[in-house]
């Protein structure tokens, strides 16, 4: 199966090359760089690994606002077109604490894969999931919708990835239950070329909250 973000596989780092480090460069060090998950976060059994229960999914209904309380996140969220060049857009630089979702593919919480990204720093310092890499396993994602409802999600893995080997159909590729993907730069800094790869967190849905 294709990639809903880019089909010819080159999208995602095209679209990483916008958040470049510029807060490390101007501080002129590469010494406090973002957490990068360990070995023990990644599938252990493939890339369809699946990690507990799920829950049904739910109807499709837009996302505004992300929570991730292990990494102190609690964001709006925009909608993510593509560009010109099929690579996925990036929310605003300016804007540290946004995330985006891409707005033509699934709505998180329901059937499908959803994607969400964010910047991991800017000018100004740490972004929106400057701290994605620090997730473990088990570690809860929350998705307030337009339907007053809370999608919540369970982490089953945190991978890094470089910007020349990014696995679009392992990311991309369409589920069979509720799962999300949230995505930033990261796998290592260069003071030249910027973050080396891409930090990706897998998770899939295992409740929701009612509004109150």
């Amino acid at each position: 199966m294709s990639s809903p973000v880019n089909t010819k596989g080159k999208g995602w780092g095209i679209a990483a090359a916008a958040c470049v480090g510029l807060w490390l460069v101007q501080n002129g060090s590469a010494d406090v760089t973002p957490p990068v998950p360990t070995a023990a976060e990644a599938f252990a059994a493939g890339p369809h690994e699946h990690t507990g229960a799920a829950a049904a999914p739910l109807p499709p209904s837009v996302p505004v606002r992300l929570r991730i309380p292990e990494i102190d996140v609690d964001t709006p969220v925009m909608p993510l077109g593509l560009g010109a060049d099929g690579s996925l857009d990036v929310p605003p630089t300016g804007d540290r604490n946004i995330a985006g979702w891409y707005k033509d593919g699934t709505p998180p919480g329901a059937r499908g894969t959803a994607i969400m990204a964010g910047h991991v720093d800017n000018a100004q310092g740490p972004a929106v999931f400057y701290a994605l890499g620090a997730l473990r396993k088990g570690h809860r994602v929350e998705v307030v919708r337009t339907d007053g409802r809370t999608a919540v999600f369970t982490v089953d893995a945190i991978e890094v990835y470089d910007n020349d080997a990014f696995p679009d159909r392992k990311v991309y590729g369409q589920a069979d239950r509720a799962e999300l993907r949230v995505i930033t730069c990261g796998g290592g800094f260069d003071r030249r070329t910027g973050y080396q790869g891409n930090v990706v967190a897998y998770a899939h849905l295992i409740g929701v909250r009612e509004p109150s």
